[in-house]
């Protein structure tokens, strides 16, 4: 848990700052993972709907955790 949400932002901003993006390299990391999971054998899927029961029960708790978190603070 992140304890002080203040001083991450800060810390990411100073390392955004300091190093620029860099597409090309960030594009090579892509396809290597991309050719990396080819080769396990994890992609393509076999059943892309395979699992869409717990994606679309994850994303309806985290929804509703926002939501209410959201409510807190403005009542608060």
């Amino acid at each position: 848990m992140i304890q002080n949400p203040a001083l991450l932002k800060a810390f990411e901003r100073s390392i955004t700052r300091e190093q620029p993006v860099n597409y090309r390299q960030n594009l090579l990391i892509y396809e290597a993972l991309y050719f990396e999971a080819r080769a396990l054998g994890v992609l393509p899927l076999k059943d892309p709907l395979d699992g869409i029961g717990v994606d679309l029960h994850l994303a309806r708790v985290l929804h509703a955790r926002k939501t209410s978190r959201e409510d807190r603070q403005s009542a608060g």
